[in-house]
């Protein structure tokens, strides 16, 4: 009966190393980059006052103001949501305006009503919230 069992636990450990050299033969036959891009993270953050990705690839310059509109306030103020002035509409933005625009720029950069800071741009300048504003009234 030893003897039996004795083979049967020879036979389990040899599975067992068949099964690990099989699978570092495949781990074997992935590339470093194929590796890298399966573990890579998922998403990624930033802190403020760091650079972006996306900045540092376009060389670390200002979005446009339209780059910004397109990017972050577009789904808003293209048709009003919850109150949003909407782009170039001389009624929605009038009343805003006549508060100045620091006042303005402040509102956009703070946060006012349903508005969140910066318009969901947490990255963006105040230079380029500055630009996105300039770019929603240019033709009021």
């Amino acid at each position: 009966m030893k003897s039996l069992a004795s083979k049967g636990l020879i036979a389990s450990i040899a599975a067992v190393f068949a099964v690990a050299a099989g699978a570092a033969s495949v781990q074997d036959k992935m590339s470093k980059e194929a590796i890298e891009k399966r573990i890579e993270p998922a998403a990624q953050h930033y802190v403020a006052g760091e650079q972006s990705d996306q900045q540092a690839s376009s060389g670390g310059g200002a979005r446009s103001g339209e780059q910004v509109y397109n990017t972050f306030c577009a789904a808003c103020h293209t048709s009003g949501v919850m109150g949003a002035p909407k782009i170039n509409n001389a009624e929605d933005w009038e009343p805003r305006l006549a508060q100045g625009m620091d006042t303005v720029l402040k509102h956009a950069i703070e946060g006012y009503n349903a508005m969140p800071p910066k318009g969901t741009c947490s990255d963006c300048s105040d230079d380029e919230i500055q630009a996105a504003i300039d770019y929603m009234i240019a033709d009021i």
